[in-house]
């Protein structure tokens, strides 16, 4: 069964870059969709960017264009989050999850990102 491992969160500057990173276990991660989805505190989870399965393309928030990256390592088995130019609104728990068909299902843990001064 596919489990998923987050890290590489951290306290960051405003301004500063972190790259977030997303294991796989139990199942190649080729066959999936993937998604980055983020909860701050008091708010609802929200999808933040996801990569495909086939052509390996990528959706990204309006709030993230421009400034975060996705994208996997097939060998590691691992998708990852390049964030750049973090702003304050960017802090929350951060998860990976697949795209099961319906829904988005096997979630990892998260992994916190702090972005303050």
């Amino acid at each position: 069964q596919l489990q998923f491992v987050e890290s590489g969160g951290g306290l960051v500057q405003p301004g500063g870059s972190l790259r977030l990173s997303c294991a796989a276990s139990g199942s190649r991660l080729d066959y999936y969709a993937v998604g980055w989805f983020r909860q701050a505190p008091g708010k609802e989870r929200e999808g933040v960017s996801c990569i495909s399965d086939s052509d390996g393309g990528t959706y990204y928030a309006d709030s993230v264009k421009g400034r975060f990256t996705i994208s996997r390592d097939k060998d590691k088995n691992t998708v990852y989050l390049q964030m750049n130019s973090l702003k304050a609104e960017d802090t929350g728990v951060y998860y990976c999850a697949k795209d099961g068909g319906t829904d988005f299902e096997s979630w990892g843990q998260g992994t916190q990102v702090t972005v303050s001064s």
